[in-house]
């Protein structure tokens, strides 16, 4: 475990990129001092060590009644840290009762493309009338506060709408064409920003940078 009191909790846009990761695939430990990120994606854990300054090993763990272990993971402990990230809104079993975050408005657009990686989603299709090609860009939470949250954060940068469509387990936030590359631009500000790769490469032929 990593000595406690070692991540720089000073905003940063690594910091807030971090802390979209950790928003959907963290884990706070009820014993207010232990953390833990999971991904399926080893890159995905890599940036979040990165962006903490991390250098404990990254293991592998099943989840649920599975027997493969195909999760990566980092866990560390950090008391300051555990407590940094209570005092913006996040907390243990947070899935369903998460609500609105303390992001400064400065990171947002780092904070964003961190959930995105983690939660969000990218898909093109073709519009069965016209046959022209459409992008969404959504976001899934399991907490209906959070997701309405978050519209009301991007919308009001943004001038965007979204709309909120209900699944099994969870609430998607989805923007139509124009607003997903409003949202693309928004996120992806400089061609430096740390990222999953994979997303990016995706997105990067649907919109451009300005």
């Amino acid at each position: 475990m990593k000595p406690l009191g070692k991540v720089d909790h000073t905003w940063s846009p690594n910091l807030a990129y971090a802390v979209g990761l950790f928003t959907s695939d963290g884990c706070l430990s009820s014993d207010g001092r232990h953390l833990e990120f999971n991904s399926k994606d080893e890159k995905q854990v890599e940036n979040f060590k990165k962006c903490l300054n991390l250098f404990n090993k990254i293991t592998k763990k099943a989840r649920s009644n599975e027997k493969i272990k195909k999760y990566y993971r980092v866990q560390f402990g950090d008391i300051r840290f555990y407590k940094f990230l209570e005092s913006i809104g996040l907390s243990p079993r947070k899935s369903k009762l998460l609500k609105e975050l303390k992001i400064p408005k400065i990171f947002f657009p780092d904070f964003l493309r961190g959930l995105f990686d983690g939660d969000g989603c990218f898909r093109v299709f073709v519009h069965p009338e016209s046959q022209y090609p459409q992008i969404r860009v959504s976001f899934a939470s399991a907490s209906p506060k959070f997701v309405r949250w978050l519209q009301q954060e991007i919308n009001s940068r943004l001038d965007t709408k979204g709309f909120i469509e209900t699944a099994a387990r969870a609430e998607n936030l989805i923007y139509a064409i124009k607003d997903s590359i409003k949202l693309l631009n928004f996120m992806y500000y400089s061609p430096d920003v740390v990222c999953l790769p994979r997303k990016f490469q995706k997105a990067k032929h649907y919109f451009m940078r300005t």
